[in-house]
């Protein structure tokens, strides 16, 4: 089963819902503000995706954070803005097992199968 890392209110999560509902995909709903993120999961989701990829610098989370946190931002600094502020991460995020699909676009998930 694939695991769908969301937030709720987001436009293109809803999308990748409904791409893997049309597509008849057994998947599991991970809410980053409802769910959380511990440690284990960063980690696991950082050892398939490089962890400046997976830095969502467009969102309100990055805009709202103070000027000085969001200097100088290496892999490390952005691991513990990550851990610290899980909406920081990109979504939508499709976890297969095997990799995960960062974003998501029309026709994205076409050569999937569950």
């Amino acid at each position: 089963m694939f695991t769908l890392f969301v937030i709720k209110n987001c436009d293109t999560c809803r999308k990748a819902r409904k791409a893997l509902d049309e597509k008849g995909l057994p998947y599991q709903v991970h809410d980053l503000r409802e769910d959380g993120l511990s440690a284990a999961l960063l980690e696991h989701i950082l050892a398939r995706v490089p962890v400046m990829e997976a830095l969502n610098r467009r969102s309100t989370t990055w805009r709202n954070l103070p000027e000085e946190e969001k200097k100088e931002v290496d892999a490390n600094k952005a691991r513990s803005l990550i851990m610290t502020n899980p909406t920081l991460l990109k979504r939508p995020m499709l976890d297969t097992g095997d990799s995960i699909i960062v974003g998501y676009h029309d026709g994205d998930y076409d050569a999937l199968k569950g």
